[in-house]
């Protein structure tokens, strides 16, 4: 069986050999490849309990930070959402070559997903602003579930943004978690608790969201 660290460095060279075909990502260096992906997708986790969860990765692209977390919390039932089918194939073999028994992938758009699943936790990470964001999580969330939106610099002013989301969806900011310890590299996470059921009218076709965020 291979260890976590094993699994890390693994998951590292496939990412950086799939994109010598594809762009996943614009760091290449195998130690900054690290520190701005692997550190920053596990970050939450130390302040936050992520074991025998229900968790889906809004948006997951090359993997982030859903299959660092799914290393690390092999308790957890992990969905990938992905809506480009190159990037889920890619996800698949690192589901398979990883031995990931707690990962599913699955190739849609997060609004096409059914509602009736309701995840404990939803993270994403470099997917939209935020006052779109609330709109395409919050309403997978079951009540008392938490969205953990990974941010940089500029998370206050889209907290202030998205004050109609807040308000139309029921939840809240209850907590933020920031590192300025990294040279050039601001980690800040936004932890989101959804306070009560989500109207049934969300999430709305993607192009009205867009559109006319709430």
């Amino acid at each position: 069986m291979i260890n976590k660290e094993e699994k890390i460095n693994k998951f590292i060279d496939l990412v950086l050999e799939e994109n010598e075909k594809f762009n996943l990502t614009a760091v290449t260096n195998k130690e900054e490849f690290k520190n701005r992906h692997i550190v920053d997708s596990l970050f939450p986790s130390k302040v936050f309990d992520f074991e025998n969860k229900y968790i889906m990765d809004l948006g997951s692209g090359a993997g982030f930070p859903g299959i660092p977390l799914a290393i690390y919390f092999p308790s957890s039932k992990f969905v990938l959402v992905e809506p480009i089918t190159k990037r889920c194939e890619f996800l698949e073999r690192v589901k398979v070559e990883l031995e990931l028994n707690n990962v599913e992938i699955v190739n849609k758009r997060v609004e096409d997903l059914s509602k009736e699943n309701k995840f404990d936790i939803v993270v994403t990470r470099a997917v939209s602003s935020l006052n779109i964001l609330l709109e395409l999580s919050i309403p997978y969330l079951k009540v008392g579930g938490m969205l953990i939106a990974y941010k940089g610099k500029k998370a206050q002013e889209e907290i202030k943004e998205a004050s109609g989301a807040f308000k139309q969806l029921s939840c809240h900011v209850e907590d933020e978690q920031i590192d300025k310890e990294v040279e050039n590299i601001i980690r800040y996470n936004l932890f989101i608790k959804k306070d009560k059921e989500t109207d049934i009218r969300y999430p709305r076709n993607y192009s009205q969201i867009k559109k006319k965020p709430l």
